[in-house]
Order: C-alpha cells, then structure tokens, then sequence
C-alpha cells in the first residue's frame, strides 16, 4: 500500500520510518505519522524534519 501514498505536498514517494511509525517525505522535509496503522496525511499533522 506504500506505493500508493505521496507526499500531499510534494506528490512525490514517502519512505517508511517502522522505528518512529512515520511516512517520511524528504522533498518537503515532513514526516507524517501513523495512529493505529492508519497514516494521517494533513501537511498540519506533520512533523517538520530538520
């Protein structure tokens, strides 16, 4: 299903984090999480990466 999942952003591939349970867009520097095995994709949930 990863596959099928951009960056809402970017519209460009996410990379899977399984440690902090997070989609990771490198382009825009976000990281999305996943509550309950569900990825939240709302550019507002994101974590800003540094």
């Amino acid at each position: 299903m990863l596959e099928a999942l951009v960056c809402p952003q970017t519209h460009e591939r996410l990379d899977y984090d399984a440690d902090q349970q997070e989609l990771i867009s490198k382009r825009a520097k976000l990281a999305f999480p996943i509550r309950n095995g569900i990825p939240i994709m709302l550019v507002d949930e994101a974590r800003k990466l540094s």
